[in-house]
């Protein structure tokens, strides 16, 4: 492996270390539930989940987890609050 892309990857791990650095705008994600396979989507500060549960509530389980797992790179207004 050359130097040129040895320096590439240690700056890669040095960014995804600083969780701050990014900020989703846009993502698809599907989520195998216990029940189902569901499609999450963050357009801007907007969630969609195609579970039942979202439908009615403007939130589940799975944009929850993924609000947990991107904790800090999602815009402010995407972030509820999840403990």
């Amino acid at each position: 492996m050359n130097s040129g892309m040895i320096g590439k990857i240690e700056k890669a791990h040095r960014y995804a270390a600083q969780r701050q650095r990014f900020a989703f705008e846009r993502i698809a994600v599907t989520v195998h539930g216990d029940n189902d396979e569901h499609t999450v989507s963050l357009d801007g500060s907007v969630w969609q989940c195609s579970c039942d549960f979202f439908a009615h509530h403007a939130t589940c389980a799975h944009t929850m987890a993924l609000e947990l797992l991107l904790d800090e790179m999602l815009p402010q207004p995407a972030q509820q609050a999840v403990a």
